[in-house]
């Protein structure tokens, strides 16, 4: 059975399994490990004959396998793009073997089950970590940039908005509750995780779900409003059904204001058949050692707050000052035509937009098993978002703002 890898445990490509090759495995997970020095994507878990086809076409260095328990000894660590259900009983399997994990977000359809895999994990010493890409957009990575430039941060509005008025059917839109579909848990998973790494804990939630279309049972339209501990509001819109799409960002601060429109290239970049090529692997990541690192407050002078309050650890996602300098490889970046404004009324300037880099994400992976560097994604971040989502659910059936437990001590440390 496979242990933990260590530093000591030599120079060899991190053997990876697959359990998936959906849409989430095919798109973001295979290229970007394939694409990542110091890991070879070794096997792939699938039933389906057509997507057998498409790993052995796109991937055929990988072996096609028929189940999870496949991977257990012949890999050195197992990525789950599985549907939301079988995450939790999957990792824990995968964990129970000795072996790291990285799940797709949601960790899990609750914050009790995601707080068990956290303990499991910590308990035998191996890496467990959610694949919260988002937090490598490029318009994230550039209001994280810009927020000493708009002062103290009154609200953060925050948008994942798509027209598609004809249900694709599939377990997201017709499963049952045990499916852990609809879009407050698929694109609410990105939303809440960026509003909590940008502003800390919530005290507070309230939630708007709805079903629009025909023919579905989960919500497809929602809203969610959360009060920050340290003060700042995020209003959070996910749709399927929004004709005219609002600005992705818009970010008010006592000083300025940000505001982007469009969403980040690479998912359709990764959908047409291209991945991040060697130069853009270390862009910005000049220090191996700066994984998981804390990041300055909001303004940029202060230390973190021990009280609680503060952001999150982006998981190195801070952006590097380039000096001015375009960054060596190409992957992720935006035209001028399609970056962010800056400034107040009257006096707006573009501000171009940081290179988004989902390969970092895996980057990180490699740094924590190999260099015993912070997971690029803290699994105790992950349930902190179940938490809220949850909350954000319960609000949505009450009609009324729901109160969000501080985080403390949830998991025994």
């Amino acid at each position: 059975m496979p242990s933990p890898l260590t530093p000591s445990s030599g120079a060899a490509d991190i053997r990876v399994g697959l359990a998936g090759f959906g849409p989430a495995g095919a798109f973001f997970h295979a290229p970007l490990i394939a694409a990542t020095p110091g890991l070879r994507l070794s096997a792939v878990v699938t039933r389906d004959p057509g997507r057998a086809a498409r790993v052995r076409a796109e991937h055929p260095g990988a072996e096609v396998v028929a189940s999870a328990e496949d991977l257990w000894d012949a890999c050195d660590l197992v990525v789950i793009a599985t549907p939301n259900r079988t995450h939790v009983p999957l990792a824990t399997e995968a964990l129970k073997a000795g072996l790291p994990v990285v799940v797709d977000k949601p960790l899990a359809g609750t914050a009790d089950e995601a707080r068990d895999l956290v303990r499991l994990a910590r308990d035998r010493g191996i890496m467990l970590t959610v694949f919260q890409n988002r937090r490598w957009d490029g318009d994230f990575l550039t209001l994280r940039r810009l927020l000493p430039e708009l002062g103290e941060i009154r609200r953060f509005e925050s948008r994942f908005e798509r027209w598609r008025p004809e249900p694709k059917g599939g377990w997201r839109e017709a499963g049952g509750p045990e499916d852990v579909g609809g879009t407050l848990f698929d694109l609410g998973s990105h939303l809440v995780d960026q509003a909590l790494t940008l502003f800390g804990p919530v005290a507070h939630v309230y939630a708007e779900t709805d079903v629009r279309r025909a023919g579905i049972r989960n919500d497809d339209d929602a809203f969610v409003a959360l009060t920050h501990r340290s003060g700042t509001r995020s209003h959070l819109w996910m749709s399927a059904v929004a004709g005219q799409p609002g600005p992705r960002l818009r970010v008010l601060g006592s000083r300025a204001a940000y505001v982007k429109w469009g969403l980040d290239p690479q998912e359709e970049r990764l959908r047409a058949g291209e991945r991040p090529g060697p130069a853009d692997f270390g862009r910005g990541t000049e220090r191996r050692d700066d994984w998981g690192t804390e990041p300055r407050d909001p303004g940029g002078t202060e230390p973190r707050d021990p009280g609680g309050t503060e952001p999150r650890d982006p998981g190195g996602t801070e952006p590097r000052d380039l000096g001015g300098r375009e960054p060596r490889g190409s992957w992720g970046t935006e035209p001028p035509g399609r970056w962010g404004t800056l400034g107040v009324e009257g006096d707006v300037r573009p501000v171009r937009t940081e290179a988004g880099a989902y390969q970092r994400f895996y980057e990180g992976v490699v740094a924590c098993l190999r260099d015993g560097a912070p997971p690029p994604v803290p699994a105790e971040e992950a349930v902190e978002t179940i938490a809220v989502l949850e909350a954000a659910r319960l609000s949505a059936s009450l009609g009324q703002v729901v109160p969000v437990p501080a985080h403390g001590d949830r998991l025994g440390e």
